[in-house]
């Protein structure tokens, strides 16, 4: 509704009135006006100094306060781009002649310049040495410049500092011009109305006065309380209340408004809130809020003797159901884990535990403890969380099979402070994870070592392979019945510049859960090609195949087939002679993708043969199923086939067994004589191992085959 006689109509009529008394007082006021024209000159001078010196100081402290701020992880990392941006962007702010930013030792990092001609330079300037020496905020001037300075701390440590200085000359021109103005005006009102000064002075405090009042009660007691209610909301308080004045002009009407914006913003408010603190797919606390209550909870428990425990769950292999079944199938499977980590926790722990998902598929757990054993208590709660996982979860009409890795930690036993517990749980999952996955582990200051060595590892890893240090050795593989050389199994090894030979079961494992086997295994699918090809010549009637392992990251690639095809079409090698071996795990770990990847590699010419056989705990019903030339009995079979009646049984069932299906039998391990005898009188085809000869370099394997075949060099 309209004002009838509203805000801009009673300030009218109060200038109109107001015009009207000021018209007559003026007269009084002016002859007073000559005798107080230097002191106002004067005050007015010292005022517009201080005015403009303390905003530029105060706005200095508060920008050079929020820029040290935001420089500490840029210096603490040494990224100068981020150091340089910071700098242009003060640069800019008006009156500011220098920006440097400086290490712990005093020496430029950054002036705000494109080339940084200062770069590493010691700061010898006067204003230096107080700066570095302040503890704080720190402020000084010379006669042309004002400098605010601030120290860069990360935590207790002094890593740097930032100098800024602002311009007096532009300042104390602008204060000389306002002075100059001032005064020239002032003159002229004098001059003008001089006779007019003295005899209104009495009406012109008369007319302020009541001006006062009423602004007072029209303006500046609603405007107040206004103010008020903004600084509530400022301060978080969305909820504060505003009473309705019952005036039917534009104040009337902006205290209603003001007081729907404060609802509507209480209201956004708590949206935000539920939006931020959620994880949206599960429901659960998110990382945010669960920082916030794991900070909360430290900081009330510290000094009590009460314990807390973090469990930090990853789930295994997690990766398999989005690559097999899709993301849609991802997030379900991630709504069911959640569910049961939270009713076992539930079931466990009741309201002393908090349950959050921090992204992807990793979960957290923090329980408090009045008293007891803290451990006990969470490594039975681990070990509920190990087996409610790993029951299976029925999706697109197949049980999903999924186990997790849980790192605990214990506060105050491991560390005091959120970011160290956070840290140590990841590393004790981590450990969790190497030991086997699908258990849980509690954290020791042993894990941080091992942590540190694998992760150097897995830096050394990057690049290994262009830099010479990963290679191919051959062991061969012969035929039982003749004991000629038939072919050779491609070993990948690392000899590392400074630890020497790394064990392949140390580095592989490394390369799989860092994703570099892939490219890895795809060079070593190529140099084995490559090798075999050249030994083409050196046995004309029957060439010698190469095998070569693979991955079950890489039998999961849908590239794989067209990797070895790939491979294939630039050599000469035939792709008869070419052979694949893949784990029996790996296989059964996803059958219907293994069969349609194994079936296209076997259009393609190549031999597939299933390595480690028996140790998977597949039966025929697999075998038959399987797209596969062959097995190779594991060496752990092989090892005692001499004196283990059971080992030489299994043995024996396993030739027949594939010999039945009308596959190639392999037999791993062979390190003695008898165990060659027995297994020629057992009908095993092939056999490889030290009694028949060790790996070798692809030269020497050449050498081998020449020396078969009585060919030259």
């Amino acid at each position: 509704m309209k004002p009838l006689f509203g805000l801009q109509a009673k300030f009218l009529a109060l200038v109109a009135i107001s015009l009207a008394l000021v018209a007559a007082a003026l007269g009084v006021l002016l002859l007073r006006q000559n005798a107080t024209q230097g002191e106002i000159l004067a005050q007015s001078g010292n005022e517009i100094h201080q005015m403009v010196s303390g905003s530029l100081r105060s706005r200095g402290e508060s920008t050079v306060s929020q820029a040290a701020d935001s420089l500490v992880n840029p210096v603490y990392y040494f990224d100068l781009d981020a150091i340089g941006r910071t700098a242009r962007a003060l640069l800019q702010q008006p009156n500011v002649r220098y920006v440097i930013v400086y290490d712990g030792d005093g020496n430029v990092l950054h002036d705000g310049s494109v080339d940084i001609p200062t770069f590493g330079q010691p700061m010898r300037d006067p204003l230096a040495y107080e700066a570095r020496a302040a503890d704080g905020v720190h402020v000084q001037q010379t006669d042309d410049v004002l400098e605010v300075s601030a120290p860069l701390r990360l935590g207790q440590e002094r890593i740097g500092g930032l100098r800024v200085g602002y311009s007096l000359a532009g300042l104390r021109a602008a204060e000389a011009s306002s002075s100059k103005r001032l005064g020239e005006r002032l003159s002229e009102i004098n001059s003008r109305h001089v006779a007019f000064m003295g005899g209104i002075l009495g009406l012109l405090l008369l007319l302020a006065a009541i001006v006062g009042l009423m602004v007072q009660r029209l303006l500046i007691a609603p405007v107040r309380s206004l103010a008020l209610a903004a600084q509530d909301i400022e301060r978080g308080n969305y909820d504060t209340s505003i009473a309705d004045s019952g005036r039917n002009d534009e104040i009337g009407e902006l205290m209603r408004s003001f007081r729907r914006m404060g609802t509507a913003i209480a209201r956004h408010d708590r949206d935000t809130r539920r939006m931020a603190y959620t994880d949206p797919l599960t429901g659960l606390a998110n990382r945010l809020a669960f920082r916030e209550m794991l900070d909360a909870g430290l900081t009330t428990m510290r000094g009590s003797g009460r314990q807390l425990a973090l469990l930090f769950a990853d789930i295994d292999d997690f990766k398999r159901v989005n690559d097999t079944l899709g993301h849609d199938a991802g997030d379900e499977a991630l709504v069911a884990f959640a569910e049961r980590i939270r009713v076992v926790v539930r079931e466990q722990s009741g309201e002393a535990a908090q349950v959050a998902r921090l992204g992807g598929d990793e979960f957290v757990v923090m329980v408090q403890f009045e008293s007891g054993d803290a451990r006990e208590a969470a490594a039975r709660l681990g070990a509920r969380v190990v087996a409610e996982i790993g029951r299976p979860i029925a999706m697109q009409g197949r049980d999903v099979f999924l186990g997790t890795s849980i790192g605990i930690t214990v506060f105050p036993d491991d560390a005091a402070d959120s970011t160290t517990l956070m840290k140590n749980a990841d590393i004790a999952m981590y450990q969790a994870k190497v030991a086997g996955k699908n258990c849980y582990r509690f954290y020791n200051r042993t894990m941080e070592q091992a942590v540190a060595r694998r992760m150097r590892l897995e830096q050394d890893l990057h690049g290994a392979w262009g830099r010479g240090e990963l290679g191919l050795v051959y062991q061969p593989v012969y035929d039982l019945a003749d004991r000629r050389l038939v072919g050779a199994e491609a070993l990948l090894r690392w000899r590392h510049p400074e630890h020497g030979d790394v064990a392949p079961t140390v580095f592989v494992d490394v390369a799989e859960q860092r994703g570099l086997i892939e490219e890895i295994g795809g060079e070593v699918l190529r140099q084995a090609i490559q090798d075999a090809a050249q030994w083409l010549p050196l046995s004309p009637g029957a060439p010698p195949f190469v095998s070569v392992n693979v991955s079950p990251w890489q039998l999961r690639n849908s590239t794989l087939t067209e990797l070895v095809a790939g491979a294939l079409k630039t050599s000469t090698l035939p792709p008869e002679f070419l052979h694949l071996e893949l784990t029996e795990t790996a296989v059964i770990g996803d059958e219907p993708r293994a069969r349609g990847v194994l079936a296209s590699l076997r259009e393609l010419g190549v031999r597939v043969w299933l390595d480690d056989f028996g140790t998977g705990f597949s039966g025929l019903s697999h075998l038959r199923r399987m797209a596969v030339d062959g097995v190779k009995i594991d060496r752990s079979f092989i090892a005692d086939v001499l004196d283990d009646p059971d080992d030489l049984a299994l043995a024996t069932a396993i030739i027949a067994m594939a010999h039945s299906l009308g596959m190639t039998v392999v037999a791993e391990g062979v390190e003695q004589e008898g165990q060659y005898a027995l297994l020629r009188e057992r009908g095993c085809d092939l056999a490889q191992g030290f009694w028949l000869g060790h790996p070798v370099a692809a030269a020497e394997f050449a050498a081998l085959l020449r020396r078969q075949g009585n060919i030259g060099p």
